[in-house]
């Protein structure tokens, strides 16, 4: 079974720029084009966009 995907565009939630994205699956991490934010798709359907958690540091615990 093949994980399902999206072709679309949707908008930058920090700059609202047209994002179009090609054959992209839920969770994934795209770049904005316009602010070079990191984006999350957080929904297939409809397109929808967030900021991307940022990555905490561990600090080696």
């Amino acid at each position: 079974m093949a994980l399902p995907t999206a072709t679309g565009a949707a908008q930058c939630p920090e700059c609202f720029a047209d994002v179009t994205l090609t054959k992209v699956m839920q969770n994934e991490i795209t770049q904005c084009p316009g602010c070079g934010a990191e984006l999350e798709i957080v929904s297939l359907e409809p397109l929808t966009l967030s900021l991307a958690p940022q990555e905490e540091e561990d600090w080696g615990e």
